[in-house]
């Protein structure tokens, strides 16, 4: 088994789509209990690498471990079981109502969630106990993600595995959710990789910072090093942006 630096790794891992290839020979590492934001513009692999975890795509070369485990020996159910999943489209069913939804994983397994489990799965990610009751067509966009989270949490999973899940909220509503999930790492000691385009997004909440580029992994820094103007050209480009409306809003307070 490896340590805890070998948590989660990729070995020259590619996937091509006929004469595409979304992902080309990615090869890393990812400690336990970390927070690792995955950023990069539309179409530079970073969602095909993180769905290569739960097989919810297959590499074409190379391999994907989980302590030391290849996840393609496993059997795709019981592997999504162990990892927790949150995405931009929440994908909650709607004939079900709130506390029936996150519990559906623990039920299809075979351990259903009691109702203790499911107000304390509420309250981690700062849901009354009452909501339980509720449908999703009466919750607001935030509630219906948080609601995805409690959901991916249920399962009691030591990896959570995020894309783009605060992409479809508005700002407000982004930055709480964002700090609610911060918090989640810390208390529970996941380890999380997260796929964002937002780079101000990535500096504010992980540990580590991967960029990915024509399905090349091309910076690995933390957000201060990319801060001081680590990680390259495309790396600081994409930084660029966030620190550019930083000025720009710092000056408008000056009255420039």
């Amino acid at each position: 088994m490896d340590g805890p630096g070998q948590f989660l790794r990729f070995e020259n891992v590619s996937k091509s789509y006929d004469d595409t290839r979304a992902v080309r020979g990615v090869s890393l590492s990812i400690a336990q209990g970390s927070f690792v934001a995955l950023v990069g513009a539309s179409g530079s692999g970073k969602s095909t690498l993180l769905k290569a975890v739960n097989r919810l795509i297959e590499p074409t070369l190379g391999r994907v471990l989980i302590e030391g485990e290849d996840v393609a020996g496993l059997p795709a159910p019981a592997l999504r079981r162990r990892i927790g999943y949150v995405f931009q489209g929440i994908g909650l069913f709607p004939h079900m109502n709130v506390a029936e939804n996150i519990g559906i994983g623990p039920r299809i397994a075979g351990a259903p969630a009691g109702p203790e489990r499911i107000a304390q799965l509420l309250r981690l990610v700062e849901l009354e106990p009452g909501h339980g009751a509720r449908m999703p067509g009466e919750l607001s966009g935030g509630q219906r993600q948080r609601v995805g989270v409690a959901r991916a949490l249920a399962g009691e999973p030591r990896l959570l595995l995020m894309d783009e899940p605060f992409g479809a909220l508005d700002p407000i509503t982004r930055d709480a959710l964002g700090a609610s999930v911060r918090k989640l790492h810390g208390e529970l000691g996941l380890t999380m990789l997260m796929v964002t385009h937002d780079m101000a997004e990535a500096l504010l909440l992980a540990d580590r910072v991967l960029v990915m580029d024509a399905g090349e992994l091309v910076a690995d820094e933390t957000p201060a090093a990319l801060l001081a103007g680590a990680g390259g050209e495309i790396a600081q480009a994409l930084v660029a942006v966030p620190r550019d409306q930083a000025e720009r809003l710092a000056a408008m307070r000056r009255g420039a």
